[in-house]
């Protein structure tokens, strides 16, 4: 399989979001990787363009094979939106992605550090300094990995006001330090 270089990816990810945003049709994106889902609404449209495209990028952090599993289990779990089909998809993983992405999926850093320092665990800016291209979501998945222990330990998770939001047994469970 021949490799595309980065540049030709974006160009082609582009390429597949353009056509979605100006077609009243359904999109139908030619990548290597199986499609998984049949688009029903217009947003949905343009989210499953931009996650298939995503996938097709080279040298991600994040592999291929599990990015389609991501997509797959949001399909299942049947939720809607950019943010589900990019994370693991369980408990913490949408708590998460309802208190530090605003509604465009875009990570709010001062809210993920709030999050953070309420289950005590701070200074994520200079813990993890990389501002490289991607930050952002090495950042929230960087943070999110510690959390999860500290979450799962402590069987709740702390908001910034003080709330504290119970963790499933099976979360605990899956997630506590050994």
């Amino acid at each position: 399989m021949a490799r595309t270089s980065k540049k030709a990816a974006l160009a082609a990810a582009a390429l597949v979001l353009e056509a979605a945003a100006k077609s009243a049709v359904e999109v139908k994106t030619e990548t290597a990787l199986p499609r998984i889902l049949e688009v029903v609404d217009r947003e949905e449209q343009l989210v499953d363009a931009e996650i298939e495209a995503q996938i097709a990028l080279p040298h991600s952090v994040v592999k291929p094979s599990y990015k389609i599993k991501y997509k797959a289990r949001a399909i299942a779990a049947g939720l809607k939106g950019k943010a589900a089909k990019r994370s693991c998809g369980d408990w913490l993983s949408r708590q998460m992605a309802d208190l530090v992405l605003t509604s465009k999926a875009k990570l709010n850093v001062e809210a993920l550090e709030a999050v953070c320092e309420a289950n005590g665990l701070t200074d994520i800016q200079e813990r993890w300094p990389n501002r490289n291209t991607g930050w952002e979501g090495r950042l929230r998945m960087t943070a999110c990995l510690v959390l999860r222990k500290i979450v799962a330990d402590n069987g709740y998770l702390s908001l910034p006001d003080g709330e504290q939001l119970e963790a499933p047994e099976d979360f605990c469970r899956l997630n506590a330090t050994r």
